[in-house]
């Protein structure tokens, strides 16, 4: 693509970034053919290669975002799945995270669109906050319907309870007394997962424990930053980054660290890009780049790192027919894909890919919040195909793609991690209690 940017605008590290990746786009139009969106609205502009002419043409211009911009740059899921199929390598995802950077600045929403995404903001990465609003919602969710609609569609997707957590809150999770730890990792415990599944930190504990790997949650770390991130929230987002690349890098050089664990794909693939991110930051980009090589998804590091004993047992003997649903930040944003379902393969059970299964479920991260119609859309066309499989039950490596596909069915889903302790001598996972 060829681009008109003065030597001025390029003296700005952001446009000059996006400069690079708007001439490696030839119009292909391959990315439209994957684009969740694109194949549900028919539009352009709902497509990445339309999304990335209007990036191009605001930062190119310097124009300030207007209401047809915002709207079709909000629709966008950030799955991916576009840059899977590029055959240029056009960087999408830091694209659109610099156009949602450049909306922020220069257009104003109405205001209920900029309470809610505030709120959003103010809640959801702080676990106490989220699990306070989260039982008032019990209160009114019978009087839901005379909130406004954006509302209403969050209060019913509050989850209806809060499992207690099973093991303590510690720092330091050691493995069995007598034996010497192989290797020691922190873990990343999430947000929302930690109040609404804290069963699938638990399994990720126990599972690593078990293989004689220590784990520890430094004090401090929480959200990962990437809500912020990617409501264009840069500032915001910035300094959630900071504490934890702080945290953790002096962890790394007071006791050292052989991985930072991911059980969350969206988050595992923020961590991810926290050396990009910070790439032109002198005090921060060679802890941030440390900090991205050691983050691995908690699949990953099984894969490459741990010899999995898998055990029979009476409560696990049966045969069962999974469906793997591989979410987009861990298939397009990391390149994860075969891993997991290797890994469940290895229980003896059957394992399927979901027909389709390179598009969205609609969670998204907030977008489920914020784009509720097309959100359900998708949904609805994922549960389709799930069910073309006829699965005993759903694995997936996402809290989001979890909490949104088990508003679609009644067919238990479980993490990866669960599947996998359980079958390396952990408990039966609760919500298969009854098969």
């Amino acid at each position: 693509m060829e681009t008109h940017f003065s030597k001025q605008q390029l003296k700005d590290k952001d446009n000059k970034s996006s400069e690079k990746i708007l001439r490696k786009c030839v119009h292909c139009g391959f990315c439209n053919t994957t684009c969740p969106t694109y194949d549900l609205l028919g539009d352009e502009l709902d497509g990445p290669r339309g999304r990335i002419y209007l990036i191009k043409d605001m930062i190119e211009n310097n124009k300030p975002a207007n209401e047809k911009i915002v709207k079709h740059i909000d629709r966008c899921l950030s799955c991916y799945s576009c840059m899977t199929t590029c055959p240029s390598g056009v960087n999408y995802m830091h694209l659109i995270d610099h156009g949602r950077m450049h909306i922020e600045k220069t257009y104003k929403r109405p205001f209920s669109d900029r309470f809610t995404r505030n709120l959003l903001s103010k809640i959801i990465p702080y676990p106490l906050r989220f699990k306070v609003v989260g039982m008032l919602t019990l209160f009114i969710k019978p009087i839901s319907f005379i909130f406004p609609k954006k509302l209403r569609e969050m209060i019913k997707l509050m989850p209806l309870n809060f499992p207690k957590r099973n093991l303590p809150k510690m720092k330091v999770y050691s493995v069995e007394k007598r034996k010497k730890p192989i290797a020691r990792v922190a873990l990343l415990t999430g947000c929302v997962q930690q109040v609404i599944s804290p069963q699938i930190n638990e399994a990720t504990i126990r599972l690593l424990n078990r293989h004689n790997i220590e784990v520890i949650v430094p004090k401090g770390v929480g959200c990962c930053g990437s809500l912020d991130h990617h409501l264009g929230k840069s500032d915001l987002a910035k300094e959630t980054f900071k504490k934890n690349i702080l945290i953790w890098y002096e962890e790394y050089l007071k006791n050292g660290l052989d991985a930072i664990i991911s059980n969350t794909s969206g988050c595992g693939t923020t961590l991810k890009d926290y050396g990009f991110i910070f790439r032109w930051d002198d005090d921060f980009k060679k802890k941030a780049k440390k900090i991205s090589e050691l983050t691995k998804d908690i699949s990953e590091y099984l894969d490459e790192n741990v010899k999995l004993n898998f055990i029979k047992n009476k409560d696990n003997n049966k045969d069962y027919k999974i469906a793997y649903h591989s979410a987009c930040s861990m298939q397009h944003g990391q390149k994860i894909h075969d891993v997991p379902m290797n890994l469940i393969k290895k229980t003896g059970n059957k394992v399927f890919d979901i027909p389709d299964g390179h598009f969205c479920c609609g969670s998204a991260g907030t977008y489920n919040l914020l784009q509720n119609d097309i959100a359900k859309k998708l949904l609805k066309n994922k549960i389709l195909n799930i069910d073309k499989i006829k699965p005993t039950f759903i694995a997936t490596g996402n809290i989001g793609c979890i909490t949104q596909i088990s508003n679609g069915t009644k067919i238990p889903i479980l993490h990866t991690v669960e599947v996998i302790d359980w079958y390396t001598g952990g408990p039966k996972p609760k919500v298969l209690r009854h098969l």
